[in-house]
């Protein structure tokens, strides 16, 4: 049986026939064999392919546009398919480490014009091969296409290794996925009901589950009745869109507004929910108001002091999550603007000393699309790593999720790279954007499903649910008059699945078993003469040995 993901749709990965040097005349291309072996990767995190050994070497580029055009078996890609882009990608001649775009070439049109479409990027080593792991999905079916590899500094030579294109199998994933859920969500439970109980029969009904959902709030969307209904019935968290952030709080210099805020954390408290602190302080240029960047480095020093007391003593135990300095893989102000490298730590330890009960996260964007070379897996462990050696505590790494055709196997790459530091991973903005509610219900259940079948998540947030009340149009789950969309019902049909409704009777140990999803339940005892019994009871996490739940004198 030959499985969709199995089938290369381009003509050649090996150059003999579709494969041809783009850009300026100097580019050649020539096919060798990878002589040191033990270079080759050993872990695949897409496709399940191993590495061939043979690739193409990529010489004489003279500029960034410089590269290798593959093309694809004509009629092989159909719109409205999430497509992957896979293979190796290593450098020559030129330089130690590079990155390197692979971009999809169509002719969607009679006068021959291509347009680009981005569909990966890699930071490229020469000493190592570094897998690609694109996507891309089609609106309309081209007239033709190829695949593009390029955007190495002119004169790097690039090397490609095994270069496919293949249709991704979103239900055999799910299948994939169903062990894996079971083992890292469920545990088999034993109720100790005593032998008195009889032939009894039981009803066992889970109340709350262990893994929470949240959702961005603001101080206008918390006055819409929908969405209010919603928010009370399904999520468990919340985060403030902007009304804790720096710019929001201290607009001008020394005038301090913490009204939203309050207001916000109220309504929280009031509906019982849990809310993120999001966030101290923002790394990216465009978030620093005019006034911090007016700053001196010693005022500048002083500011950031300032605003780590007047922040978090003011809200000590009430966030019990803080978004630390938000995106350093992708902004670097304070750092730079201080000249000190180690800001980041002295932020996490000043919050840390002002609260420590709070889980402190770094927070960034791109990490699980494989698209961003800034923003790696591997670079974001390496920064966890490294505030860690600086003294500072990190207690979550959240992945922001923003995201557009998502691959599961690609996100659960990311995920099992995080996974390695022992930190737990929240998604903490979590918004995926597609115009067609359908395919956006689709690819929202491709993330729920690989966030919640993986160990390491312990929460999902997204960043917005409702038509006209989200940063990110066309990611929305609930139409603006209140009616929940098809994205937004596979968001509740999940959480339906993942909960546990188990019937039966007591057996001749006076016991019931039963195999439930973490969480809060309640269980109905009924004997043989009509006797009624309710009990409450919690499923922790735990290791592969059954919960004994001991009701005979709860």
């Amino acid at each position: 049986m030959v499985h969709i993901q199995d089938v290369n749709l381009i003509h050649s990965s090996t150059m003999e026939d579709g494969c041809a040097p783009f850009g300026s005349r100097t580019t050649v291309l020539s096919v060798h064999n990878e002589e040191e072996t033990a270079m080759l990767p050993i872990t695949v995190a897409v496709g399940g392919n191993k590495p061939s050994g043979r690739y193409i070497l990529v010489a004489g580029r003279a500029d960034e546009k410089d590269g290798l055009r593959q093309a694809i078996t004509t009629g092989g890609l159909k719109p409205r398919v999430t497509y992957r882009v896979a293979g190796w990608i290593s450098l020559g001649a030129g330089a130690e480490r590079a990155t390197v775009r692979v971009n999809l070439g169509v002719d969607e049109d009679d006068n021959g014009n291509e347009t680009l479409v981005e569909c990966g990027a890699v930071c490229a080593e020469a000493r190592g091969w570094t897998e690609i792991m694109g996507a891309f999905r089609l609106r309309t079916e081209p007239r033709s296409a190829a695949v593009y590899v390029h955007g190495a500094l002119a004169g790097v030579d690039v090397k490609v290794m095994d270069l496919r294109v293949f249709q991704t199998d979103r239900k055999a994933r799910f299948r994939q996925l169903r062990d894996k859920t079971d083992k890292a969500r469920k545990r088999d439970v034993v109720l100790k009901l005593g032998a008195a109980t009889g032939a009894a029969s039981v009803r066992v009904v889970q109340m709350d589950s262990a893994f929470p959902f949240g959702t961005c709030i603001n101080t206008t969307v918390i006055q819409n009745p929908a969405f209010v209904d919603f928010f009370t019935n399904h999520m468990d968290w919340a985060v403030f869109e902007n009304e804790l952030k720096w710019y929001h709080t201290e607009a001008q210099q020394g005038q301090l507004n913490y009204r939203d805020a309050d207001a916000l954390l109220d309504f929280c408290d009031r509906l019982g929910k849990r809310a993120r602190g999001h966030c101290v302080f923002w790394s990216a240029d465009g978030a620093v108001q005019k006034w911090v960047k007016n700053l001196d480095r010693d005022q500048l020093t002083s500011a950031v002091q300032s605003r780590i007391q007047s922040l978090v003593s003011r809200y000590a135990g009430r966030f019990p999550h803080y978004d630390v300095d938000n995106e350093m893989l992708h902004g670097r102000f304070f750092r730079d603007r201080l000249g000190d490298e180690d800001v980041p730590a002295f932020m996490f330890k000043e919050v840390a000393r002002l609260d420590p009960d709070a889980a402190l996260f770094v927070n960034d964007y791109n990490v699980e699309c494989a698209n961003d070379p800034n923003a790696t897996p591997d670079k974001y462990a390496e920064q966890v790593a490294w505030l860690q050696s600086c003294g500072a505590v990190v207690r979550g790494i959240g992945l922001q999720g923003h995201v557009s055709n998502p691959v599961g196997e690609v996100v659960c790459g990311a995920l099992d790279r995080l996974a390695a530091t022992g930190i737990p991973v929240w998604f903490t903005e979590l918004d995926v954007c597609e115009p067609d509610v359908g395919l956006r219900a689709q690819d929202l259940e491709v993330v729920l499903r690989e966030a919640y079948a993986h160990p390491a998540v312990e929460g999902v947030v997204f960043w917005g649910i409702m038509q006209g009340k989200m940063w990110r149009k066309d990611a929305w789950l609930v139409d603006a008059d209140g009616t929940v969309n098809e994205a937004g019902q596979t968001l509740l049909n999940l959480q339906t699945e993942w909960k546990t409704d188990a019937r039966g009777n007591v057996d001749g140990d006076g016991n019931f078993k039963f195999r439930g999803f973490h969480g809060r339940y309640v269980v109905e005892v009924t004997t043989a003469t009509g006797k009624q019994m309710l009990k409450t009871f919690t499923v922790e996490k735990g290791d592969n040995t059954p919960l004994l739940v001991d009701l005979v004198d709860a």
